[in-house]
């Protein structure tokens, strides 16, 4: 978000022409090059090119994006802090990738057309499996399952499937914590917390992982339950205290004038 206000600001400030997806690749190239973070474009992409009150289905080998329909007037999204310092994030990062590249070198061997493991399926990869050592294994399945769920949310958010757009959030969470290991005690014990306050449809953490925001998608009635569990539960078992926002889907970056 801060790279794109800033390019944001240079661009208008210079009177120079620049679409969304070429600024979101401006951006990712400075994360890449000048922070040493290895991240993909998506952060980028949607903060230049979101739309307000939906959700933005991304291909980021094309760049091609389909804006899908975030229909839910008696939910709410909200997001809480875990307020935890974070360390060595970056190159945990890093390192996630390194071991999902090995992935991609050890499966194309097996597997015709595998550039990126976006182009193995989960069926192909329960076949493969064994080919791969440990953490690379438990990493790919991560990353492959989960691109299988960003297609079922999808197709749950154009049938207006709120309740299986959250188990898939639910997933999410879980493959995160234990495959892809970026999570941590306290984003766990702020997820527990959500999903145990009624009203809560799904839970997971966001972001780069070992601390950081989770983010719930919960009944607008259960708004206030959900801000109160959390603040009376999760200090007293973590230390920390939290802090909670309760969201609206905005768009991109832009100018205000």
């Amino acid at each position: 978000a801060l790279e794109v206000a800033t390019a944001t600001v240079f661009t208008a400030l210079s009177e120079a022409a620049l679409s969304g997806p070429r600024m979101a690749k401006v951006c990712q190239r400075a994360e890449n090059e000048y922070a040493g973070v290895q991240c993909g474009i998506m952060d980028q992409f949607v903060s230049c090119v979101a739309r307000p009150d939906t959700a933005m289905f991304l291909d980021c080998r094309s760049l091609s994006f389909e804006i899908v329909p975030f229909e839910a007037p008696a939910h709410a999204l909200v997001i809480a802090n875990t307020n935890k310092p974070r360390g060595l994030v970056d190159s945990e990062y890093n390192k996630r990738r390194r071991e999902c590249e090995e992935g991609v070198r050890l499966l194309s061997g097996k597997l015709n057309g595998v550039t990126a493991l976006r182009d193995v399926t989960p069926e192909q990869f329960s076949a493969h499996r064994a080919w791969l050592p440990d953490p690379v294994a438990d990493r790919c399945k991560h990353v492959i399952d989960e691109n299988d769920r960003v297609l079922g949310s999808v197709q749950a958010l154009q049938a207006g499937n709120l309740s299986k757009f959250g188990q898939l959030m639910n997933a999410s969470h879980d493959s995160l914590r234990d495959l892809y290991e970026v999570s941590c005690r306290e984003l766990d014990v702020m997820v527990d917390i959500a999903r145990s306050t009624p009203g809560v449809v799904g839970s997971r953490m966001t972001g780069g992982g070992f601390g950081g925001c989770t983010i719930t998608l919960v009944e607008a009635g259960a708004v206030t339950s959900l801000e109160t569990e959390v603040r009376e539960h999760y200090s007293s078992q973590t230390g920390f205290e939290p802090d909670i926002y309760v969201c609206r889907l905005a768009g991109g970056a832009g100018e205000v004038l």
